[in-house]
Order: structure tokens, then sequence, then C-alpha cells
């Protein structure tokens, strides 16, 4: 175990414990068996796996090799056989399983191991180690460096802010001849722990010099297959992303496109209005206005028959200036009176005779009537003029 190995075991440790105390992994260990049901035995063999704990026990002058949790012996031989001999057996034993998911426990009596029972603080539960061998002397009649140990978490209720554990210690010269007897027969072991029924106790007494590193083929691959379904996933949403872009800029220049129509239809609809009030002004004036055609009709049915007109003008504000010759120029005053056409007949200046045609010259000022006012005073005048 390296320096940068030891130095991260507390967070390893307390990952852990966080890890076991949660209840993801009764979840997912639910979850991966239901998954596993529906899978065809021939998937469920090669998707399958994890690790696969067997024990490797001394029993008199045999090994004997079982599986965790078993009673059922599965290869036994003698000690001190050909290292050939011992390893065909272990190898039999084991064929069907796979060499990645193998994990191979020395077991040892439960006599063989010194167990005691501690109640500990809380905040001792990023060091048990360092505990167990501050503890050793306290609790066992052995010293540190005399003994392999570990430190086991209990979930025993215990006090408020305190927690229960187990230290295990194996003396050292028990347990180091049985590791040189297995390495002699080319025989590694992933773990030493102590017998508890058909299984064992859950620790690990194993040196860490002793301890195998192992390489994760298996592990690698998924590492490889996530990485690839996070970067298909990531690629995915970047596509659903450059869609709804895409499906958004569509959407903003047909918005832009319908602004432009709407902008161009209201240009429309506005000169439509323009153009409507202009017409209906022009109308309205029209219908306002008395035409020259009108004014000269009246004229000439009010004006004696032997008066005529010289000069005719009619100026923008509707006031008409008229110049002639009438024998009786006073006359026309009341000539011009009830006209329809024109109201307030007026001489501009003084009128004078004529030595020529011995008729008197004028020049009358009057103003034009709207056309409605007209209108509107046809019908009294013509009953006026009905009347007897």
């Amino acid at each position: 175990m390296t320096n940068a190995t030891q130095s991260l075991r507390p967070q390893l440790d307390r990952a852990r414990r966080a890890w076991r105390a949660s209840p993801l992994p009764r979840f997912f260990g639910w979850w991966f068996g239901e998954l596993g049901a529906m899978l065809p035995s021939s998937w469920a063999r090669l998707f399958g796996g994890g690790a696969q704990w067997y024990l490797l026990q001394r029993t008199g002058q045999r090994w004997e090799l079982r599986r965790a949790g078993e009673a059922e012996v599965r290869a036994q031989w003698p000690r001190g056989s050909e290292a050939a001999i011992e390893q065909a057996a272990l190898s039999a034993a084991i064929a069907e399983v796979d060499r990645e998911d193998l994990r191979l426990a020395l077991l040892l009596p439960a006599t063989a191991g010194l167990r005691r029972r501690l109640l500990l603080p809380r905040a001792a539960a990023d060091n048990l180690q360092q505990v167990g061998a501050f503890e050793m002397d306290r609790q066992t009649p052995f010293r540190v460096e005399q003994v392999y140990y570990a430190v086991l978490e209990r979930d025993a209720p215990a006090p408020a802010g305190r927690f229960f554990a187990e230290l295990v210690a194996v003396p050292r010269d028990t347990l180091d001849p049985l590791l040189a007897e297995l390495e002699g027969a080319g025989i590694r072991v992933d773990a030493v722990d102590v017998a508890e029924g058909n299984g064992r106790l859950g620790a690990n007494l194993l040196p860490p010099a002793r301890v195998l590193h192992r390489t994760h083929p298996r592990q690698r691959l998924n590492l490889a297959l996530a990485a690839a379904a996070v970067l298909l996933l990531v690629l995915a949403l970047a596509q659903w992303l450059n869609n709804r872009e895409q499906a958004l800029a569509t959407m903003q220049a047909q918005v832009e496109s319908m602004q432009a129509e709407a902008q161009q239809v209201g240009a429309l609809r506005q000169e439509l209005q323009d153009n409507a009030g202009a017409a209906s002004f022009l109308v309205r004036r029209k219908q306002n206005r008395v035409t020259m055609l009108d004014l000269l009709l009246d004229l000439t049915r009010r004006l004696p028959q032997n008066a005529w007109l010289e000069r005719l003008s009619v100026d923008p504000g509707g006031q008409v200036g008229f110049q002639g010759q009438a024998p009786q120029a006073a006359a026309l005053i009341d000539a011009l009176k009830d006209s329809k056409i024109v109201r307030d007949p007026n001489f501009q200046g003084s009128i004078q005779p004529d030595p020529a045609s011995g008729k008197e010259r004028f020049y009358m000022v009057a103003q034009l009537r709207q056309a409605g006012a007209t209108a509107q005073a046809a019908p009294s005048s013509s009953s006026a003029g009905d009347r007897p």
C-alpha cells in the first residue's frame, strides 16, 4: 500500500460508511437483481459477475475449499503436497468462476483470533486503525507489532454520540507460517478472516505488504462504456438543444416575416383610410360648394332681361363680384334678395350712368351660399312661391 493510498484511507473509509448507511446499496441490489432476472441465462452469465468469495481453511493436515456461506467442501488436498497438485485441485474447484470475480480468503478458526468489543466516540470513526493500535495494549495481552488486526464498525444500538466497534487480532506467529505455506504452493489470497458459522466475520487481517493488486479489465470496459454513454447523452442533449435553437430561429424568422407583412397591411390600411378621408373630403366639399353653372343660371333667371353683365368673378372665399349695366341698377338688390345661390348682395362703389347706352353702370358683390343650406332652403322657397 502506497503512502498516497494510506493518506486517502480515512476519506475512503468515511465514504464507504456513508454508502453503507444510505438506502442506495439496498436499492441497487434489488434493481440489479430484478434486471438480472429478466435476462436470458446466457446473458446473465455474461453480464453477471461481482466478487465471489471462496474460503480456504486448514483442517488438521488438509486444506479445504468451500464457497462463502456454504458448508459443502468444494475441494481438499493434503498439506505439504506438491505445488502443482495443490494448484490443480484449486483450479478444478473454481473452474466455473470468472478469474476476475474470484476472491480467495484464508479462513482461520474462531479460536485463532482475539475479539474485543469497543465503545468509541463518533469522531473516532475516521481513524479506526489508529484507534485499534491505541487500544491494543489495553484490550489484549499483545503489542501492536505482535499481531495483525482490524477494527470493524458494528450497527448495534449505542449511546448518543458513540458507536460500537469490534477489534479482531491474530498473532503474527500464527498467521505468517500459513501465508508462507500458501505462497510456497503458488496460492495468493485476497483476505485473511476469522470463521463465523459457515461464513466469515468480515475483517481483513492480511498484512498490507501482501495485498494483491488486481487489474480489472471488466471494470475498465464498464468505465469505457459509461464514458461512452455519458458522451452519447451529451451529444443527444446537444443535438436536442441544436434542434430547439433551429426551431426557435425558424419561429423567429416567421414572426419577423409576419411582422413585416403586418406592417405592410397596416401601411396599406392607413393609406386606404387617408385616401378614403381625402375622397370624403372632396365629396363633402363638392357637395357644400355651389357650381358655376348654378350661379350663372340663378343670375340669368333673376336679373332683368334688359340688364347684362360685363364681368363675373368668384374668389376662393366664395365672394362673387359682378359688373354690368342695367336701366335701374338699384332694383337689382331686390331681384337677388331671395336668391338661393348668393346672399347679402351689395353695391361696391357708386352707381354711374353710362352715356353711350343710357343705362346705369354698377359693380356688386355677394356671398355664395353653402350647398347644404341651399338644399334646405329650397323646399321653403318653393312653398313660399306657391302661395297666392
